[in-house]
């Protein structure tokens, strides 16, 4: 399997099914063929089958989901689209280093490039669930960028990406001696991390401020691997028991 099949692009609730297609067109255009839909609001739909043109292939072998999550189960490495700067910031790559770093990371493990919402782009709670946000610098006094268009812009650096290391002038991806922790495994984590949190009386959920968010963003800038996940997670249980006993026996004195 090559890194081109480990790379997942990945549509949020796209509204216009010609952006399906024009999607679709654009990951074979650039050697990709990964291509994963969100709760489309309209697909199956001709629209999408015209726009695509001759990618039906891509087009016909679409994974269809129901949740995000869904969406990039399995990856090691997603990153999500921003055209905005947030309240709080992410780590932040520019489309070039995006490309560069998929296609390494890719040699690894699974990877996703996550596309939002027409007219809204990507929900807060989407972007957290991110390694890394990229950002098109477009025009700043005509910044909206087509869906298609876009997906189009970071598919080729991909294949720039590709056709660097196919020249030996790009670095293999060795950083570490354990793989990242996967998607799916961090989500368990950070919902571990927060039931531990509301047991010791740290976080209120029912006011929550941004912990939670900002030990995403901590623990996404540290890139945990799959070791040391587990250690966390060993961690958490340790102290939720330690908490529980503290209160039993708080009981029993009564």
């Amino acid at each position: 399997m090559s890194n081109f099949d480990k790379v997942r692009i990945v549509l949020v609730n796209t509204s216009h099914p010609g952006n399906i297609g024009g999607a679709a067109r654009a990951l074979k255009n650039m050697g990709l063929s990964r291509l994963y839909l969100v709760a489309p609001k309209e697909y199956p739909a001709d629209r999408a089958v015209w726009r695509a043109a001759n990618a039906l292939d891509v087009l016909d072998n679409a994974v269809v989901v129901e949740s995000l999550d869904e969406a990039i189960a399995g990856c090691g490495l997603v990153v999500g689209t921003s055209a905005r700067e947030r309240r709080i910031p992410w780590p932040l790559v520019n489309p070039r280093e995006c490309g560069t770093r998929v296609w390494q990371e890719a040699a690894e493990h699974d990877v996703a490039i996550i596309f939002g919402r027409e007219d809204r782009g990507l929900t807060n709670e989407e972007l957290h669930k991110c390694t890394y946000h990229v950002h098109i610098p477009s025009n700043p006094d005509y910044s909206s960028l087509n869906l298609a268009a876009a997906v189009q812009v970071l598919c080729y650096e991909v294949r720039m990406a590709s056709l660097a290391d196919s020249e030996g002038v790009l670095p293999s991806f060795d950083e570490w001696d354990q793989p990242p922790a996967k998607a799916q495994d961090l989500e368990m984590y950070y919902k571990h991390l927060e039931q531990a949190l509301v047991d010791i009386g740290f976080h209120d959920r029912d006011n929550p401020r941004q912990t939670m968010t900002r030990l995403r963003r901590l623990y996404g800038r540290i890139r945990l691997d799959e070791m040391e996940l587990s250690i966390l997670r060993g961690v958490l249980t340790a102290i939720q028991n330690a908490a529980y006993r503290m209160k039993k026996s708080i009981k029993s004195k009564k």
